[in-house]
């Protein structure tokens, strides 16, 4: 069994709990406004690699995890290749290690992979059906499909948002988002990420359009702002 990756970050900090492996997928079905990663969409610009050498890789590091860390697959989007993550899993898990999954939840076949996966890092694009498919590209039903089936399984999670000045860096959204996310259940964590312009040279390389050219970055305080109000309100939406 194959699967297809762009890159491997052996210490990373922020995809998760603890220090991690991150093997990002290659293959994207989206096309956010806001992505950064372009060199990630297409499937057949990444490197082909088997089960055992992310095993082996990922074991090399063990060590280093704690009691916390572990690998976490990212993207891309990595449920689009669910039968290569579902087996990189099982072997991770005989040798102890902690498992995770940073998705939009724009996969197919990937009901095994969240049985066995330790967490799910959900990142909500949007909440507003409408405006999904205009920043995405995507119909928000097959995200909407995920969750559903990430709930069922009362699987943990974290979510994600990034916050893009002039689109969703509002108090009328923050408190449409608490609302939604103060419906789901087992959310550990909750965190807003402020917009980068840092992928504006890659979509100039790839002679790809930038749909957000004048969008300036995200403020690191406002964000961090908005992100302890949503936090309250959500706090107090579940009391």
């Amino acid at each position: 069994m194959t699967g297809v990756i762009n890159s491997i970050e052996t210490m990373g900090l922020l995809d998760g709990p603890g220090i991690r492996i991150v093997i990002f997928m290659q293959g994207c079905c989206l096309r956010c406004k806001f992505c950064h990663n372009p060199e990630t969409w297409e499937k057949g610009n990444g490197k082909e690699v088997t089960v055992d050498e992310i095993v082996n890789l990922v074991e090399k590091y063990k060590n280093y995890f704690g009691n916390d860390g572990g690998v976490t697959f990212s993207g891309g989007e990595p449920l689009l290749q669910s039968d290569f993550i579902y087996n990189c899993i099982v072997k991770l898990k005989k040798l102890g290690i902690n498992t995770c999954i940073d998705t939009a939840g724009f996969g197919y076949n990937y009901d095994n992979v969240l049985k066995l996966v330790d967490l799910v890092i959900y990142d909500i694009k949007e909440i507003d059906s409408v405006k999904y498919k205009d920043l995405t590209g995507q119909d928000i039903s097959k995200t909407d499909k995920f969750l559903k089936t990430c709930q069922n399984l009362n699987k943990r999670m974290w979510i994600r948002q990034v916050i893009i000045p002039g689109y969703n860096d509002s108090v009328d959204y923050m408190e449409r988002l608490a609302i939604y996310i103060s419906k789901l259940k087992n959310i550990e964590k909750v965190e807003l990420l402020p917009y980068r312009t840092i992928g504006v040279d890659k979509y100039r390389k790839l002679n790809i359009s930038y749909p957000l050219d004048n969008v300036p970055d995200m403020s690191e305080d406002e964000c961090h702002k908005l992100n302890e109000y949503l936090i309250k309100k959500i706090n107090k939406l579940k009391m």
